[in-house]
């Protein structure tokens, strides 16, 4: 009888582990797309903001 009260006591704190873990999971999810899209904002700024290059020279380019 112990036995099975100490095994139903092992398997609930597991089953607390893995919903912790998947909180967790779902928490590092949703920052991980809050980066990526603050990184490709970002990147489209960059590009709009950048000026033609004009290499140093003799030659002129339009």
């Amino acid at each position: 009888m112990r036995a099975f009260v100490e095994i139903r006591k092992l398997i609930i704190g597991y089953e607390d582990l893995a919903q912790k873990i998947q909180q967790l999971e779902v928490e590092t999810n949703m920052q991980f797309n809050e980066i990526y899209q603050t990184l490709t904002e970002l990147a489209s700024q960059k590009e709009k903001d950048q000026k033609p290059f004009n290499p140093v020279g003799y030659l002129a380019y339009d």
